[in-house]
């Protein structure tokens, strides 16, 4: 795979003739951040990166790209010019290459521009899977336009903008793009552990994950921190091309939860599931960038404030992995264990969702016919031996899509368990399960 060099004023012309984007005539009237975040899509989310799988030829042409990005827009870069690399032992015993992208954009404060408000996005998805039928080779790509190369793109226009009126920034913004994500938030992980010598002075951090179908709702996840929440008030308030609805259920888990874990307030901005999430219809044709845009305005305003304000404190007792009424006293929190509990080797609850929850799910056929949508919250335990139990609603629906959602999960066959300071635990996990009727293409 040939490395494909960022050059801003030809960039058009050589994503239209590569395929990756190609204007139209009702692009001739998208703005300058739609037409830049259609080339980006274009390029992150193509067959030629074949998925950006962590420590993939595709990531590491995906981490140089965006590389090249944020120093065109003015950003001082903290990664080489392909990236921050670092490595991550795997169960079997080889070492994965990953990078990290990360740039900088000073304050002008003298006493707060040496502290940070980090705004981050996933850059890894699913990558490439080669499989034989008939004894024919084939293969399926997950090219990941929504997860996550729509927010890379919100990401780096969000950037140039706050690079164009740095001037504006008080405390000084840390813009990263975390490789190895799906890997249980490896990049995030090394950032703030073992790369960023400032982590201590990170007042908050922002995640955009998946900000591309935003005809499904615009949702602000902050783990119930109430500064966070009173900040997303106080913006909402003003006028704004859209406002988040702030949820208490978590979309979906992201790299916000290792800034969680490490004590830092954290409000991941997202768009939430999708019918194409985690296949290989996630492709640049699902997006919806006037959205986008309009999240990108929203996006810029929250973080001035952010940036600006006065600096949320951490309060852990508002977790909602914390309120475990009625369970067990010897449960814990599944992101509490040391070694979390692993489905299928993959301790990602979204990808218990998508290989076993969403793959057989069945809708139930009167819930379908009435239009009856949306999600259903449910907690469950892992226990020592790796079995599902205790698995209940904490958050309605519909009768029908609860008792579904319970059945399934119910079904689930054993994961490996959690271990917490060297001993197997019960560990308490909370997910919610979306039912959503695709939309019927007009005639």
């Amino acid at each position: 795979m040939k490395r494909i060099l960022f050059c801003l004023p030809f960039l058009l012309c050589t994503l239209a003739a590569s395929g990756q984007f190609r204007p139209t005539y009702s692009s001739l009237t998208d703005s300058e951040a739609v037409m830049a975040m259609k080339e980006q899509v274009g390029f992150l989310a193509s067959a030629a990166l074949e998925g950006r799988a962590a420590g993939s030829e595709g990531e590491y042409e995906a981490a140089a790209y965006l590389s090249e990005v944020f120093a065109s827009y003015g950003l001082e870069m903290l990664s080489g010019a392909d990236g921050e690399r670092f490595g991550m032992k795997q169960a079997s015993g080889d070492t994965l290459t990953s990078r990290n992208v990360i740039a900088y954009i000073p304050g002008y404060d003298p006493t707060l521009r040496s502290r940070y408000i980090v705004i981050g996005a996933r850059l890894d998805n699913l990558g490439r899977l080669d499989y034989t039928v008939d004894g024919e080779r084939r293969e399926r790509i997950f090219y990941g336009a929504n997860g996550n190369a729509s927010g890379l793109a919100v990401l780096t226009q969000l950037a140039r903008m706050l690079s164009t009126n740095s001037v504006l920034l008080k405390r000084s913004v840390i813009i990263a793009a975390f490789g190895s994500s799906l890997q249980s938030g490896a990049g995030a992980w090394y950032f703030l552990n073992r790369s960023f010598a400032g982590a201590d002075r990170i007042d908050a951090m922002i995640n955009l994950d998946m900000l591309g179908t935003g005809s499904n709702g615009f949702y602000a996840y902050t783990a119930s921190n109430p500064d966070l929440n009173h900040l997303l008030e106080a913006v909402n308030n003003t006028l704004q091309p859209v406002r988040p609805e702030t949820v208490s259920l978590e979309p979906v888990s992201s790299d916000h939860r290792i800034f969680y874990d490490r004590e830092i307030p954290a409000v991941l901005f997202t768009t939430g599931m999708y019918p194409e999430y985690n296949s290989e219809r996630d492709t640049a044709s699902i997006l919806e960038y006037d959205g986008m845009e309009r999240e990108l305005e929203y996006l810029y305003n929250f973080t001035l404030a952010l940036v600006n304000g006065r600096a949320p404190e951490f309060r852990k007792e508002n977790d909602k992995d914390e309120r475990r009424d009625g369970l067990d006293p010897d449960v814990v929190s599944f992101y509490d264990c040391d070694v979390r509990p692993r489905f299928f080797r993959s301790d990602n609850p979204a990808d218990f969702l998508s290989k076993w929850v969403y793959t057989y799910l069945r809708y139930p056929e009167s819930a379908v016919e009435e239009g009856v949508q949306g999600r259903v919250q449910v907690d469950f335990v892992i226990n020592e031996k790796g079995k599902v139990q205790d698995v209940r609603v904490t958050r309605s629906l519909d009768p029908r899509l609860d008792a579904e959602a319970v059945r399934v999960i119910s079904a689930s066959p054993d994961w490996k368990p959690g271990i917490l300071r060297g001993k197997k635990v019960k560990a308490a996990l909370s997910l919610y399960v979306e039912f959503r009727l695709e939309k019927r293409k007009k005639r």
